[in-house]
C-alpha cells in the first residue's frame, strides 16, 4: 500500500521535470499540469479507498498539495491573460502611433532636423519683443546668427538652411540657442522646442517610437501634436 508521505516525491519529480522543458509553450505547460493534477487526484482517491484504519490518511498534508496544485493551475491562467493584455496592449499602440505620421510634433529639445532644407523650432514668449537666435550644427559649428521680433504667446521659428555664403547647408540636426528681451528692454526667458514632421513609426519593439528626420524617439518624448 502506498503511503501518503510518498505523495510530495511524485509531485516533486512531476515538477522537476516539467522544469526542465522550459522551451515548452505556456499552453503545454498548462496542459502538463492539469493532465498532472488529474493524475494525483486518482492517487489520491485510490489512497483513500485503500488507507489502513490504523494509519489513517493525513488530511492536512493532502489538502496542502492540492492548494499547492491549484495555486500553480491559477497562475499559469493569469499567465495566459497577462499575455493576451499585452499583445492587445501593442496592438493599440501600433495603430494609435499610425497617426503621428505626417504630423508635426514639438520635442523638448534644442536640436531639430532639416526637413525639406529647412529647420523649425517651436518658442513661447511671455511677453512681446526681440530675441537674438544663434543657431550651430552637429559639431557646435555657428551657421546662423539672426534675431526675430516675438509676440507673446507660441510661435514658429524658421531658418531656411542658408549659410552665410549662401550655400545651403547639409540634412542633420541643428541645435538653437535664444537670448531675448522684452519691449521694455527686461530679460525674458524664452524656451526654444523642436518642430518637426513625423516620417515613420517603428513598432516593432517593446513600445512605438517615431523617426523624425535622423532622429529616433520615444512617444513619452512627444509634448504636442500639429496638423497644418
Amino acid at each position: 500500500m502506498t503511503s501518503i508521505t510518498n505523495l510530495p516525491s511524485l509531485a516533486s519529480s512531476n515538477t522537476a521535470s516539467k522544469t526542465s522543458t522550459a522551451s515548452s509553450s505556456l499552453a503545454n505547460s498548462r496542459t502538463g499540469i492539469a493532465n498532472n493534477f488529474d493524475q494525483f487526484l486518482q492517487l489520491l482517491t485510490t489512497q483513500l479507498k485503500n488507507q489502513s484504519p490504523l494509519d489513517p490518511l493525513d488530511t492536512n498534508q493532502f489538502t496542502q498539495q492540492l492548494v499547492q496544485f491549484a495555486g500553480v493551475e491559477q497562475q499559469l491562467r493569469t499567465n495566459e491573460t497577462l499575455a493576451s493584455l499585452v499583445t492587445a496592449n501593442r496592438v493599440n499602440n501600433a495603430t494609435s502611433a499610425l497617426g503621428f505620421v505626417g504630423a508635426n510634433v514639438t520635442v523638448d529639445r534644442k536640436g531639430s532636423p532639416m526637413q525639406n532644407s529647412q529647420v523649425k523650432w517651436l518658442m513661447n514668449a511671455p511677453r512681446a519683443g526681440m530675441a537674438s537666435v544663434t543657431i550651430k550644427d552637429k559639431d557646435g559649428k555657428t551657421v546662423h546668427v539672426g534675431s526675430k521680433a516675438l509676440t507673446a504667446g507660441e510661435q514658429e521659428f524658421v531658418w531656411d538652411g542658408k549659410l552665410p555664403g549662401g550655400s545651403q547647408a547639409a540634412e542633420g540636426e541643428y541645435t538653437i540657442s535664444v537670448s531675448a528681451q522684452d519691449t521694455a528692454l527686461k530679460v525674458m526667458e524664452v524656451k526654444p522646442f523642436m518642430l518637426a514632421r513625423v516620417d515613420s513609426v517603428d513598432v516593432s519593439g517593446d513600445g512605438p517610437r517615431i523617426k523624425v528626420g535622423s532622429l529616433d524617439l520615444a512617444l513619452t518624448d512627444v509634448k504636442t501634436i500639429r496638423r497644418n
